[in-house]
């Protein structure tokens, strides 16, 4: 009979990644239900070459793969899953934070995109000429760099 250790059995979770995906996923619901109602009828000019202007995407970033609603709704839920899987398994700090911020953003986006009929996501920030994006967005754009940065100072972002 083999013996594992207890420890080893016991599920470790970074309660960092938790908090952070669900205040980003909490905020980016808020603020995408807010732009729904507020901005259904006109764009509002926030400052700058900053705008707000409701927009619907059914494809990923960019809009990149719009005629396939479904099959980008499933991809993106898969890759949600294995950013999560690796995730929970974040070390303290930084790490935590990054897969916070993807996690979050991801989730969010996922949520919004499976509640919607059709399969979209809503977006309503808009600087100049670039695409309009959300919450989320930035909060998946952050935590790509936060560990891009990580990785390149040579930190650890996984517990073995």
């Amino acid at each position: 009979m083999c013996l594992v250790p207890s420890q080893r059995l016991a599920l470790r979770v970074n309660t960092t990644v938790v908090v952070v995906a669900l205040v980003v996923t909490a905020l980016d619901a808020v603020t995408k239900a807010w732009a729904r109602h507020a901005l259904a009828d006109h764009a509002v000019h926030a400052a700058g070459a900053i705008w707000l202007r409701l927009q619907y995407n059914s494809g990923v970033s960019f809009s990149f793969h719009e005629s396939g609603p479904l099959l980008t709704t499933v991809v993106t839920v898969l890759i949600a899953l294995a950013v999560l899987a690796l995730g929970l398994r974040a070390r303290p700090g930084v790490a935590a934070v990054g897969f916070g911020l993807l996690i979050g953003g991801g989730l969010a986006n996922a949520i919004d995109r499976l509640a919607a009929n059709p399969h979209r996501v809503t977006d309503y920030v808009a600087l100049g000429n670039f695409p309009v994006f959300n919450l989320a967005d930035a909060a998946i754009t952050a935590g790509f760099i936060v560990l891009m940065v990580a990785v390149l100072r040579g930190e650890k972002l996984l517990t073995t």
